[in-house]
């Protein structure tokens, strides 16, 4: 039986030096300056109502600058239950979530590609951490598909067992 294991810390790494970018490395910025280590990963929800943790946390002190990942509009900024949010909606569907997040920005603001839009503080993880959501047409997806850190699938032979 081969189990598949998901460490819940993991590091983000640029591409290769002289490599290609791709189309998700062209319109997105990490929202926090580096080192993007990931503390809670992305977990689909089976259900639209189900469990599931709707983003990755990354690691930052409070107080770092939060930048737009692409250029937009701002949708929401505000508290939502106790927390600071600040949402952008994007082209194509897109739209992008950090908390906890202050911002001074309003709604209908229009946003740039790597420009601050807030500041993070403490209350989303025991250490201070970015809570990054990414919603396509009203369905969650990980937010390492625009950062480009999930590499394509490659399928495998099976090899018969010993």
């Amino acid at each position: 039986m081969l189990a598949l294991v998901v460490p819940l810390l993991w590091s983000a790494t640029p591409p290769a030096a002289g490599a290609a970018p791709s189309a998700a490395t062209q319109r997105w910025h990490w929202p926090v300056d580096p080192p993007w280590r990931i503390v809670k990963p992305f977990i689909a929800p089976t259900t639209p109502y189900g469990p599931g943790h709707r983003g990755i946390d990354v690691e930052a002190s409070a107080g770092a600058v939060v930048y737009a990942p692409a250029a937009g509009e701002v949708y929401f900024a505000g508290v939502v239950v106790d927390r600071p949010v600040l949402s952008i909606r994007h082209p194509d569907g897109l739209l992008s979530s950090f908390e906890p997040v202050v911002s001074s920005l309003v709604v209908g603001a229009a946003v740039h590609r790597g420009e601050p839009v807030g500041a993070l503080v403490a209350g989303h993880c025991p250490a201070t951490c970015l809570h990054v959501g990414v919603r396509l047409h009203g369905h969650y997806v990980s937010p390492l598909k625009y950062l480009w850190g999930i590499r394509h699938s490659v399928l495998l032979p099976v090899r018969p067992l010993p």
